[in-house]
C-alpha cells in the first residue's frame, strides 16, 4: 500500500508559503522535508486554505478539527487517514516514523530541535549537514 501523505496549510499567497520577501526558513526546511519523503515513494499533496477550501471540507478529519479547535490548528498533517499532527509542521523525523520510513536522517547528517556549536553556530528544529574537522587550525563551521 502506498503511503499517502496529506497537508493542510493556514491560508497563505502560494501553495508552500515559500514565496516573497519574507521567506519563513520552517517552510522552507518542511518543503524540504515533503521532498525527501516524495524521493522515498511517499504521495504528498498539499492544501492551502487560501486556494482550496474545497479539500479542507471534503476531508471529515480535517473538517472535525477546524470545528472543534479553528484555524489555530493549522497546519494539519494527515497520513493514511490518520491525524499526526496539528497546529505545527512536524520534524522530518516526526514525518518519516509516522509514515514507516527509516532511517529517517540521511547519513552525514543530523537534526536537532535547538543546538549551538562551539563557534556559536545556532539551528532551529533543522536538519544540518555535520562536517566533522579533524584539522585543529579551523572552528567547528570550516571557518
Amino acid at each position: 500500500m502506498k503511503t499517502v501523505l496529506e497537508v493542510f496549510d493556514p491560508a497563505m499567497c502560494c501553495s508552500t508559503g515559500v514565496c516573497g520577501p519574507d521567506v519563513d526558513p520552517q517552510l522552507v526546511h518542511f518543503s524540504a522535508d515533503l521532498d525527501w519523503l516524495k524521493s522515498r515513494g511517499v504521495e504528498v499533496r498539499r492544501h492551502n486554505l487560501a486556494h482550496e477550501p474545497a479539500a479542507f471540507v471534503a476531508n471529515t478529519i480535517i473538517k472535525d478539527v477546524l470545528q472543534h479547535q479553528g484555524v489555530a490548528a493549522l497546519p494539519a498533517v494527515v497520513i493514511n487517514g490518520q491525524l499526526v499532527s496539528t497546529g505545527c509542521y512536524p520534524s522530518r523525523q516526526d514525518l518519516a516514523r509516522a509514515a514507516h520510513i527509516y532511517p529517517a536522517v540521511e547519513p552525514g547528517h543530523v537534526s536537532v530541535a535547538s543546538a549551538q556549536t562551539d563557534c556559536g553556530c545556532s539551528t532551529q528544529g533543522s536538519s544540518v549537514k555535520v562536517n566533522i574537522n579533524t584539522k585543529k587550525d579551523r572552528g567547528c563551521c570550516g571557518t
